[in-house]
C-alpha cells in the first residue's frame, strides 16, 4: 500500500509539489488521473477510475451521491469522495488507506514532507524556519489565484485586459519577492537547504509557463507576454534559481519533459 494516493488531472505542475517532495523524502505516492477533458468520464473516488457502464447507469447505490456540473460534461463523485474532499476539487490526496482526504496542493506537499521528515527536512529545522516556509507558500497562493484566472482566460476568444494586467502585477510582485529573498547569493529561499518553498516556486512557474503557448494570440490582441524572454534579466536570481532546480535529480523527471514539450509546441 502506498503512503498516499492522489487523484488529479494530468499533467499538473502543482501535483509536482508532492512528487518532488516524495522523491526527496522517500515517500511512496500513487498517482491516478487523466487529461483534464477526460475527467468527466471518471468516477471521482479514492478508487478513482474510468466510469464503467454500470457506473454510468447509476447502478452502484452507495457509490454515487450526485452529479456536479462541469464544463464539457458532468462529474460523478462518490459520497466518500465528497466526505474526504468537501470542496470537490483536484488534486485530491488520500491517506494510504483512503480514510483521510487532503486537499490543496500546498497542503498535500506539506503532508508528504511530514511523512518523510525522518529522511529529509523539507519543512525547516525549527518552528521559525517552518513558519518562514509557510510565508512563502502563502505568498504563492496570491500569485496562484491570479495566474489560474489568467491561464483559463487565455483559452477563451476574448481576454479581458484587466485580467492580463492583474496577472502581470501578481507575477511581478511574486518574482520580485523571490528575487529579493535570494540576495545577495543565497542558494535557497529559506535556510541553508532545499525546502518546500523552493519546490512550490518551481511548480508555480512551470504552470505559468503555459502562457508561452499563447504568445502569438497575446501579440494579436496588443498585449505583451508576461513570461517574456526578458524575465530572466528582470529577476536574475529567481530565474537562475529556477533553472538550477529544474536540473535537480528530484525535479528533472517532472519538469524536464514538461518544459521540453512546451518548447516543442511553442515553435
Amino acid at each position: 500500500m502506498a503512503d498516499m494516493r492522489i487523484f488529479s488531472y494530468l499533467p499538473n505542475p502543482r501535483l509536482w509539489k508532492a512528487t518532488i517532495a516524495a522523491r526527496l523524502c522517500r515517500v511512496d505516492i500513487e498517482i491516478r488521473g487523466a487529461k483534464p477533458a477526460e475527467l468527466k468520464d471518471w468516477l471521482w473516488d479514492f478508487d478513482a477510475r474510468p466510469l464503467s457502464e454500470v457506473d454510468r447507469a447509476g447502478e452502484v447505490p452507495a457509490a454515487t451521491e450526485g452529479r456536479v456540473g462541469f464544463k464539457g460534461g458532468l462529474l460523478v463523485k462518490t459520497r466518500a469522495f465528497l466526505e474526504a474532499h468537501p470542496f470537490g476539487t483536484v488534486p485530491a490526496a488520500f491517506s494510504g488507506d483512503g480514510t483521510v482526504g487532503i486537499f490543496e496542493s500546498n497542503s498535500i506537499m506539506r503532508t508528504v514532507a511530514r511523512l518523510g521528515a525522518a529522511q529529509c527536512q523539507l519543512y525547516g529545522g525549527d518552528a521559525y524556519e517552518a513558519s518562514r516556509i509557510d510565508s512563502f507558500l502563502d505568498a504563492s497562493l496570491v500569485f496562484a489565484r491570479d495566474s489560474q484566472i489568467y491561464l483559463l482566460a487565455l483559452r477563451e476568444p476574448d481576454l479581458p485586459a484587466h485580467v492580463h494586467a492583474r496577472a502581470a502585477e501578481a507575477f511581478a510582485i511574486y518574482m520580485a519577492g523571490i528575487d529579493q529573498a535570494l540576495r545577495p547569493g543565497r542558494a535557497f529561499l529559506v535556510g541553508d537547504a532545499l525546502s518546500l518553498a523552493d519546490i512550490c516556486f518551481v511548480a508555480e512557474i512551470c504552470l505559468f509557463s503555459n502562457e508561452r503557448l499563447r504568445h502569438a494570440s497575446l501579440h494579436e490582441r496588443g498585449l505583451a507576454p508576461i513570461l517574456s524572454k526578458e524575465w530572466p534579466s528582470q529577476f536574475p536570481r529567481a530565474a537562475a534559481h529556477f533553472d538550477r532546480l529544474a536540473r535537480h535529480p528530484a525535479f528533472a523527471p517532472d519538469v524536464g519533459p514538461y518544459l521540453s514539450k512546451l518548447n516543442g509546441r511553442e515553435k
